[in-house]
C-alpha cells in the first residue's frame, strides 16, 4: 500500500497512524495464520518418519531368530543326508542280492547243461555203438547178398530205377565203377569219390572195399546234398563237379 506524504501537523500524523493501523488489521490475521501452519507440518513429517523407522524395524529378523532359522537350516541338511545314505545302503544291498542270485543261477545253469551234455554224450556213444554193430552186421550180410555182382549191377539192385541212370553217369565220370579210385591231388576215394574216402564209414566199415556200401553211401549223398540223383547230375552237367 502506498501512503501519501503528508504536511507535518498532529492531524497529518494522526491521519497516518490510522491508515497503516487499518492496513495492519488487514495483513495480520492471514500471516498469523500461515505461521501458525508450519509447525502443524513439521510435527506431521516426523511422525511419518518415526513410523516408517519402527515398521523396518520390526521386519527385520532379530538374532534369536536368525540363530533359530540357521539350526533349523543346518537339521534339514543333516536329515537329507541320512535319507541318502539310508537309500544308497539299500541300493547296495539290493546290487548285492541281485548278483548274489545271477550267480546262483548261472552256477545251477551250468551244472544243468554239464548234465545233460554229459546224458547227451553217453546216449550218442551208446547210439553209435549200436550203429555200428548193425553196420558191421548189414555190410557182412550185403557182401554175402551181392557176392558175384558188379558193382554196376549192385548199384541197379539199389539205386530207384527212375533215378538210376543219372546215379550211373556220375559214377562213370568219377571213378569209372573203380570200388579204389583215388584222386592223388584231392585224396577223394571209392566210386562216388567222397572226400575224405572215411566220410562213408556211416554207411559201413567195409567203406574201402565193399561196392554196396559205397553205393549205399553215394545214394544217401546225393538225396541229402541235392534231393536225388537226377538233380544231382544236373548239377554235374552244369558244373562238372558234383
Amino acid at each position: 500500500m502506498q501512503i501519501t506524504a503528508l504536511k507535518p501537523g498532529r492531524k497529518s500524523i494522526v491521519a497516518a497512524i490510522a491508515v497503516a493501523a487499518a492496513a495492519g488489521a488487514v495483513a495480520g490475521p492471514a500471516t498469523t495464520a500461515f505461521a501458525a501452519e508450519k509447525p502443524a507440518a513439521a510435527k506431521t513429517t516426523t511422525v511419518t518418519a518415526t513410523a516408517a523407522t519402527a515398521a523396518k524395524k520390526a521386519a527385520a529378523p532379530s538374532a534369536h531368530e536368525k540363530h533359530v532359522a540357521h539350526v533349523n537350516h543346518q537339521a534339514h541338511l543333516a536329515h537329507l543326508a541320512h535319507v541318502a545314505h539310508l537309500a544308497h545302503a539299500a541300493h547296495a544291498s539290493h546290487i548285492a542280492h541281485v548278483n548274489h542270485a545271477n550267480h546262483a543261477n548261472h552256477v545251477n545253469h551250468v551244472a544243468h547243461q554239464n548234465a545233460a551234455a554229459k546224458t547227451q554224450s553217453s546216449t550218442q556213444l551208446e547210439s553209435y555203438s549200436t550203429s555200428s554193430s548193425s553196420s558191421s552186421s548189414s555190410s557182412s550180410a550185403s557182401s554175402s547178398s551181392y557176392s558175384g555182382m558188379s558193382a554196376y549191377q549192385i548199384a541197379k539192385s539199389i539205386v530207384p530205377a527212375d533215378q538210376f541212370q543219372s546215379f550211373a553217369n556220375i559214377i562213370s565220370r568219377e571213378s569209372g565203377w573203380n570200388v579204389s579210385a583215388t584222386n592223388a591231388s584231392s585224396g577223394a576215394y571209392g566210386l562216388a569219390q567222397a572226400l575224405p574216402g572215411s566220410k562213408m564209414a556211416s554207411a559201413g566199415s567195409d567203406w574201402q572195399t565193399n561196392p554196396a556200401t559205397q553205393i549205399k553211401w553215394a545214394l544217401s549223398y546225393m538225396d541229402s546234398r541235392y534231393g536225388s540223383p537226377n538233380q544231382a547230375w544236373a548239377f554235374w552237367q552244369a558244373n562238372n563237379w558234383y
